[in-house]
């Protein structure tokens, strides 16, 4: 039982900087929201499109990831948003005051990319397993669920 609660645990951690944080920021601050897109996208409509987007990647892939059903491609999906995010709203070489002491904006994209580029590191581990031999089930089988709820019967001792 305690394994169980442990897995739950971890997977909640994993996303909760988007279920239920970033995606309650979007409801509760839609507008501007949009208008921060808006600065990365060409047009109005396309940064209410991407805020919209963003909120179900956030909000379905979140759920299936704590739940287990179909978590490696919810997992596979958040990583590529999170990489996606980082170069469309992270890009600290655009600020001119990048300074590395005092306040600057660059460098709190700097960091933020970062964050943004090693939780996709920790998204794609889910997906794609810890060695080629579990990568390569993730491309035969993307929609396999991990199972991570179900205990299996220990091995007996040879």
């Amino acid at each position: 039982m305690l394994s169980i609660v442990a897995i739950a645990v971890v997977r909640c951690l994993l996303v909760l900087l988007f279920l239920p944080f970033s995606a309650l920021d979007k409801v509760l601050n839609f507008e501007t929201a949009v208008g921060q897109a808006a600065q990365a996208a060409r047009s109005r409509a396309l940064a209410t499109l991407l805020i919209t987007g963003g909120l179900g990647i956030e909000v379905v892939m979140s759920l299936a990831i704590v739940s287990g059903v179909f978590d490696r491609f919810a997992a596979f999906v958040l990583g590529l948003y999170c990489i996606v995010t980082a170069l469309l709203w992270k890009r600290f070489w655009r600020e001119p005051d990048f300074k590395l002491r005092g306040p600057s904006r660059g460098r709190d994209l700097f960091w933020d990319f970062w964050k943004n580029l090693a939780l996709a590191g920790g998204f794609l581990v889910l997906a794609l397993g810890t060695s080629a031999e579990g990568a390569r089930g993730f491309w035969q089988h993307p929609f396999a669920s991990t199972h991570p709820y179900q205990l299996h019967a220990a091995a007996s001792p040879r």
